[in-house]
């Protein structure tokens, strides 16, 4: 796994479906000191999986950031977008049910940028959420 750039962008997101691809970004993540990001297969649908727990010891998030985040991921829920089941943070966080592999992606990305303190790609792709 490539060390993510911040704004990471969607392509580059990992897909870590299945156990061993999971733990290997997971490792990989903790290895490096980053936040982890990635997106899963789910059956028909996609899951989008971030944890800042993985990050260097000084990598703090915002309580700000953590409410847009939060604020971002409720207008989802009611937009349908994602499952109700959604873990909105402040460390993990977890998003089910996005119906695509390039929404799960964008929202990946959104995240990871987010959870690095850049909220502008959450915005734009969750407009009107904050």
């Amino acid at each position: 796994m490539q060390q993510l750039p911040v704004p990471c962008p969607a392509e580059l997101v990992p897909n870590a479906t299945g156990t061993k691809a999971f733990h290997a970004a997971y490792r990989e993540a903790m290895a490096r000191r980053v936040v982890f990001v990635a997106i899963e297969h789910d059956g028909p649908t996609w899951t989008v999986k971030a944890d800042s727990l993985t990050a260097s010891p000084g990598h703090t998030v915002e309580d700000t950031v953590n409410d847009a985040v939060r604020a971002a991921m409720l207008r989802l829920v009611r937009n349908h977008e994602i499952g109700l089941d959604a873990y909105t943070g402040p460390i993990y966080f977890m998003m089910h049910s996005v119906r695509t592999e390039g929404r799960a992606r964008e929202l990946a990305a959104a995240l990871h940028a987010a959870l690095y303190g850049d909220l502008e790609p959450l915005a734009l792709a969750v407009p009107g959420a904050f």
